[in-house]
């Protein structure tokens, strides 16, 4: 999707992380792994950690107030929530009205999506959407994960991928200023669901003692697999994106890809054509956020001062669906 002007902008952006770390070395306390297995195999050294009491909604409603506020934006005036999550609080109702209820958007139609690790970025492409349709002025979109509580702490191949953590982000009009979303490429397949999914826990596969004495309810990874899809599929996102923007890889001034694994970034940043010392990474801190890393490490570097009036900005996504996309903003 190109647009000879942008249609919407970020304007402002926010993040939570909980307080408590869990290191590598933490974990080998508990299970048979080590700081130099996770970390040369991932890049990974911590992760935050959300205690019993906090769900996704207090984290969400955390990030986005932070953004709000950062907007001088008033709870009232936000016309669209849209909140990606594959962690709910629970299943009924959604996260994003409970978000709603906590922020105070009283004003808004809020709703959540479920894109997994591509959700921030697929959020955005909607909130654009309604933007540009003129049903909106004020979208706060927000991804909110606590992977912690659907991860099998006893499989040391994924569980030492994941933490918990919020981020989100005010979009508005554009309104000729030159900034905003450029370009936005979007994909699924829907075929390989099973490298990387929960295969119990909803109505199709409901929660048994039978089901949770085997796991079923918790992530399951092909992860060699899932890694091949990856690369090939942002690389593949990020080429149209650039394309569909009317840049190339030397007008980038800073890649915020999807913080999963080290060796996935570093091989999707060689097909994108883009140095590492122009790609933003916090994975070594945070571990995967699943949607919420995006919009974490976005507004990490922009308050770093990583990002700049002008900056073209380059971020590339993929998760559970499977699902990938990219996208292409001039800030």
């Amino acid at each position: 999707m190109r647009h000879p002007k942008p249609l919407a902008e970020i304007v402002s952006t926010g993040r939570y992380v909980p307080s408590n770390i869990v290191t590598n070395d933490d974990l080998a306390r508990r299970m048979d792994t080590s700081d130099e297995w996770i970390s040369s195999r991932t890049g990974i050294r911590a992760r935050r950690i959300a205690p019993d009491c906090e769900g996704a909604a207090d984290m969400g409603a955390a990030a986005a107030r932070i953004a709000l506020e950062r907007a001088h934006v008033d709870p009232g005036e936000v016309d669209i929530l849209i909140l990606s999550t594959a962690t709910p609080d629970r299943w009924l109702p959604s996260t994003a009205c409970d978000v709603q209820a906590l922020l105070g958007c009283a004003n808004a139609v809020a709703f959540d999506i479920m894109a997994a690790c591509s959700g921030f970025l697929y959020g955005l492409s909607m909130a654009e959407g309604y933007i540009a349709a003129g049903r909106g002025e004020v979208a706060l979109v927000v991804s909110t994960e606590k992977m912690s509580a659907i991860v099998d702490w006893e499989d040391r191949s994924t569980c030492v991928l994941f933490g918990d953590g919020a981020g989100a982000a005010v979009v508005k009009p554009s309104n000729g200023s030159g900034r905003g979303i450029l370009s936005s490429h979007m994909r699924s397949d829907g075929n390989l669901a099973q490298l990387l999914w929960r295969p119990a826990g909803g109505v199709g596969v409901p929660l048994t003692p039978e089901v949770l004495a085997r796991h079923d309810h918790l992530v399951r990874m092909e992860g060699r697999e899932v890694f091949k899809n990856a690369v090939r599929s942002m690389s593949e996102a990020t080429h149209m994106a650039l394309h569909d923007a009317g840049l190339t890889a030397v007008d980038v001034d800073l890649m915020v890809p999807h913080q999963a694994n080290l060796r996935i970034i570093e091989a999707t940043a060689k097909y994108a054509g883009i140095p590492m010392e122009k790609v933003f990474i916090n994975l070594d801190r945070y571990g995967n956020m699943s949607s919420a890393s995006i919009p974490v490490a976005l507004d990490e570097a922009r308050q770093r001062g990583l990002i700049g009036p002008g900056d073209n900005v380059l971020s590339a996504a993929f998760g559970a669906g499977l699902t990938w996309g990219a996208m292409a903003w001039r800030f």
